[in-house]
């Protein structure tokens, strides 16, 4: 039997490597339907909440875990998950897949650090060492697709990228992650509502069986199993480490092309992985092994 505390970390692995998963897997299925155009944007958003919301509660369901009362989740998560969702996808058609990441990742990086370093987290300094070097391999990796993104892009993927970031935070609280992500969805009904109502009166619904099915997916399983998962490894994150491990996403929807659509394994994705990668591991162990040789040093020299 393991200790508990490798336990709890094996879980945390697992369940991190499984919600990093259901974001690539995520940013490959919106690229599919609203960069092929099947689908519009309000359609798209409103269908994958939707479809989040009927498949956590079947799930509730099934565990009769289900709870009429609303007391679970919470309705400023739920408007965070609906301002991320809907400013995602109306950005990402009027920006490039690399200036979109960049600005997106460089939006929840930000956000979630300074938000940890406000209320008093001070970060060690091989945690900042691991934040440059991890998303200086994630702007090499993108850099080929970087472009200058309109005004009006920018400004919707920065909010998509703070509301992504502040939603995290406070999932990192959940004691029933699955039920609070459930009710989040579900709370975001009234603001899928108004925003049907905005996109029909305009005219501007284009929904093909192709795009739908995309943002079925997309909002059942990726989303809303996805974001269930995350809320599980979150509990055994630190948010710095929370905020880091999210670049890892684009190498990870990388792997998946060259592993399922066989796409060239390039010098430059090999090289981003490793600085990718490292970050990541100084972010997640150097605040821990520096403590460790400062109090092995303390022990020594005590008398």
């Amino acid at each position: 039997m393991f200790p508990s505390s490798e336990t709890n970390i094996l879980k945390t692995l697992i369940f991190t490597a499984m919600a990093l998963s259901a974001f690539a897997a995520n940013s490959v299925l919106c690229r599919l339907a609203l960069g092929s155009e099947a689908i519009d944007a309000g359609s798209f958003t409103s269908i994958r909440l939707i479809s989040g919301s009927v498949t956590l509660f079947l799930i509730l369901i099934v565990k009769k875990n289900i709870n009429l009362r609303m007391t679970h989740g919470s309705w400023l998560s739920s408007m965070m998950l609906f301002v991320y969702a809907v400013t995602f996808s109306f950005a990402y058609i009027t920006l490039d897949t690399g200036t979109g990441a960049l600005i997106l990742f460089g939006s929840v990086q930000t956000t979630m650090i300074l938000l940890s370093v406000l209320y008093g987290n001070r970060l060690h300094i091989s945690e900042w060492v691991g934040i440059l070097v991890a998303f200086g391999g994630f702007i090499y990796l993108i850099f080929p697709g970087i472009s200058t993104p309109s005004a009006f892009g920018f400004t919707l993927m920065s909010l998509s990228g703070i509301a992504w970031g502040v939603y995290t935070l406070r999932g990192r609280g959940s004691d029933d992650p699955l039920r609070d992500t459930a009710y989040n969805f579900f709370k975001t009904i009234p603001f899928i509502l108004v925003l049907l109502l905005i996109v029909l009166g305009r005219g501007e619904g284009n929904v093909s069986s192709e795009g739908f099915y995309y943002a079925v997916v997309s909002g059942g399983l990726t989303s809303g199993v996805g974001y269930s998962i995350w809320y599980i490894a979150l509990k055994g994150l630190t948010a710095t480490q929370a905020a880091v491990v999210q670049l890892s996403v684009p190498v990870i929807a990388a792997a998946g092309g060259v592993v399922f659509v066989s796409e060239e394994v390039t010098l430059r994705l090999l090289i981003a992985t490793v600085l990718i990668l490292g970050g990541i591991l100084l972010v997640v162990l150097g605040r821990y092994y520096f403590s460790e040789i400062k109090t092995q040093k303390k022990q020594v020299e005590a008398p």
